[in-house]
């Protein structure tokens, strides 16, 4: 699956936005991605999972943990394309994000973290302090668009289905702010 063929599918979906939006950093935006619009759809979850696990197919994958809540979905989607057990991460005070209900992780698991989309992948590199924390092998990340435009780095393999640059501003610096654009929440988005 090409890096247009993920892109197309999100504007399919009204997933890729575009106007003015508030980011969870606080900065702000012209665009925004809701991986969940697409991802609520099982062929368009199987598909784009299924070229997650091609690209790691011959690693040997045993667990696939994707942080909450947005790696669930595509966690138990990829594990099911190789053949492994699906986990996910949750916040914790302690380790920022952690195995929790019961997921069991032997030592040396082999482990592929996926997310939907990275920003600065702060809650991927926690997902991974902790799975090596308990003894995991961290084979890779994939995840389905890195929004970074690149920026986004992690000390193991990474696999983005597509690539988004998109610009973001402090409010202070905001020209979408100057010139009266109403700023939305994503959160608040109505279907």
């Amino acid at each position: 699956m090409s890096s247009d063929e993920v892109l197309d599918v999100f504007r399919q979906c009204g997933a890729l936005l575009e106007g003015h939006f508030l980011y969870a950093s606080g900065r702000h935006g012209r665009q925004f991605l809701q991986a969940a619009r697409v991802l609520q759809y099982p062929p368009h979850a199987e598909s784009l999972c299924a070229a997650i696990a091609e690209r790691f197919a011959e690693d040997g994958v045993e667990v696939v943990v994707g942080p909450a809540t947005g790696g669930i979905v595509l966690a138990y989607e990829t594990a099911r394309h190789l053949n492994a057990r699906a986990a996910f991460t949750e916040k914790d005070e302690k380790d920022g994000m952690a195995l929790r209900r019961g997921f069991l992780l032997k030592p040396g698991a082999r482990a592929l973290v996926v997310e939907d989309v990275t920003t600065t992948g702060g809650s991927v590199k926690k997902s991974i302090a902790h799975l090596r924390r308990r003894g995991a092998q961290i084979l890779g990340v994939g995840v389905l668009i890195d929004r970074s435009g690149g920026e986004a780095q992690f000390d193991c393999r990474f696999e983005a289905l597509a690539t988004l640059r998109m610009e973001s501003w402090p409010p202070q610096d905001c020209a979408l702010c100057r010139a009266g654009v109403p700023l939305v929440d994503p959160d608040e988005l109505l279907g």
